[in-house]
């Protein structure tokens, strides 16, 4: 089931965002899936900037740039430690080892979030429907693997490197099955470039040509979207 929170923009997106967290806290939620990417950062400055207490939470992120050490300027370490971790600790913070070899570490990742089931799941919404760094394409049924990335997505991602030549081609990942393992899923997209995903997500066939459209089959899902993310719904 979907529920589906329209807002103006990003910011208020935010702060629709930071409730369904706190929510999920105050209903004793101790473990959190979190995305990076641009789409979170303003859940992010909202849960910093308020008097929420993760110290006795768990974090488990959804992927990592493979060949990127944890101190990389552009590996998803370094950019939760920046926006979120530095600010508002958790007891424990997983984020897939981009350095350790495939074989070992999404068979390891797997094992954490057995460990640690995920309440409350944040996501981003990619342009081609993607989430985590699920391509269309990609099973149902795939638990934590390593991914070849498209070409949209090392394009879309370029912008946060010296070059195309540096950005990573691999990245390990959540499957789209240790997702949907979640008890609560958040999914946030913003702007008209992500239009065409929301309405394939929301009311397109559910086919592994839409990763995101694996959602339709959650229990529990809240969609936050502005007004230009939700321009091609037909019941808009």
């Amino acid at each position: 089931m979907m529920k589906i929170i329209r807002v103006k923009d990003q910011v208020a997106g935010g702060k629709a965002g930071f409730k369904v967290f706190a929510d999920a806290l105050a209903q004793g939620a101790q473990v959190f899936g979190l995305a990076t990417g641009s789409t979170p950062i303003s859940v992010y400055d909202e849960i910093t900037n308020s008097d929420l207490d993760l110290s006795e939470k768990t974090s488990i992120n959804l992927d990592e740039y493979k060949g990127l050490a944890a101190d990389h300027p552009q590996s998803y370490h370094y950019f939760m430690n920046e926006h979120l971790f530095s600010k508002k600790p958790f007891k424990a913070s997983y984020v897939p080892d981009g350095l350790a070899p495939a074989a070992s570490e999404t068979k390891c990742y797997d094992q954490i979030i057995a460990d640690n089931p995920i309440n409350l799941q944040l996501l981003g919404l990619g342009q081609n429907g993607h989430i985590g760094f699920n391509e269309p394409g990609t099973a149902f049924s795939t638990q934590t693997h390593e991914v070849s990335l498209t070409e949209s997505t090392i394009q879309a991602n370029a912008r946060f490197f010296a070059n195309e030549a540096e950005v990573p081609h691999f990245a390990y990942s959540m499957g789209i099955a240790s997702i949907m393992q979640a008890q609560q899923i958040l999914i946030m997209a913003y702007g008209a470039a992500k239009a065409d995903a929301v309405a394939a997500m929301i009311e397109g066939p559910v086919t592994e040509a839409v990763p995101a459209s694996a959602l339709q089959n959650h229990p529990d899902v809240i969609v936050i979207i502005d007004d230009a993310a939700a321009s091609k719904l037909k019941n808009n």
